[in-house]
């Protein structure tokens, strides 16, 4: 968060406000990341699956050696310089015919190896809708977000003070963005449960980290566990440890049919396959 912080005062400098702000109020529609999502018909009981577009995390470092920037290219490539040969459009390309129903792209560049621009590149290549999964702190980012052409936005219960987060949630709401609303510590989401659904129903989304972020370890459990206190398990997200159709299981039994999975299909060479394995079963 601190270094963000820095990140979001140095790019500030470069575009101000009013300019963000301007491009984003421009920009084409967002496509609904809600719907997508949630709606249903009678008897369909399938999960949706967010795929998301990550080649390097905290936890695990670089998910693939050929993630890296700048192997094989000659000397100081880096993360979005021009010689790096990562793919997102054609991993979002994958998961889209592997039945994704959304795109999540992680756009950190320094603890996740991602790009703003990425998201510019997977709408031009997808039909689906597409999360920016960052470390959202204040309105310049949610019109950045908008101007590069992101249909909704991650905010982490943990990061936000409740003023930060209900300002956030407006300002989405206004450029007729998605919120995927996230928290792990239950005492956070005890916290954000009246903001839920605010200041639009159908534009939030609730997200469970499996993952403990002082730990960094994931427990599928965790989400079990919190369903208890959750009324409304149709706009809930479960998020990280979900590798296979076994986790896709426990977590329907429990009312849970929205997931997000990125490393344990981003490990595989060939994402997209990972995804159809994920949803077809063992079965087939």
């Amino acid at each position: 968060m601190e270094h963000k912080q820095e990140e979001v005062r140095e790019a500030k400098l470069r575009r101000p406000l009013g300019e963000v702000r301007a491009e984003a109020e421009a920009a084409p529609g967002a496509r609904n990341f809600f719907r997508a999502l949630t709606q249903r018909e009678e008897g369909d009981e399938g999960v949706r699956v967010i795929a998301e577009v990550k080649r390097k995390s905290p936890s695990a470092g670089w998910i693939r050696n050929e993630y890296k920037p700048g192997l094989g290219e000659g000397e100081g490539e880096t993360v979005g310089s021009a010689n790096d040969a990562f793919d997102p459009a054609g991993i979002a390309t994958q998961y889209e015919r592997a039945g994704a129903a959304a795109i999540s792209c992680l756009t950190d560049r320094r603890f996740f190896g991602g790009e703003l621009g990425y998201i510019e590149r997977i709408k031009g290549a997808v039909e689906l809708p597409v999360l920016r999964k960052d470390f959202i702190l204040e309105p310049w980012q949610v019109y950045e977000s908008r101007a590069a052409g992101a249909d909704a936005v991650l905010l982490i219960g943990e990061c936000l003070r409740e003023s930060e987060l209900i300002d956030l949630m407006i300002l989405a709401h206004e450029l007729r963005m998605t919120v995927l609303l996230e928290f792990h510590d239950p005492e956070n989401y005890f916290r954000v449960r009246p903001h839920i659904g605010f200041p639009d129903r159908t534009h939030t989304l609730l997200g469970i980290n499996n993952r403990d972020l002082s730990t960094m370890t994931t427990d599928l459990g965790h989400t079990l566990r919190m369903t208890t206190f959750i009324e409304d398990t149709s706009v809930l997200v479960s998020e990280s440890g979900i590798s296979t159709p076994a986790d896709l299981e426990r977590l329907r039994g429990v009312g849970v049919r929205i997931v997000l999975v990125g490393e344990s299909l981003m490990k595989a060479a060939a994402p997209g396959e990972a995804l159809k394995a994920l949803l077809r079963g063992p079965t087939g």
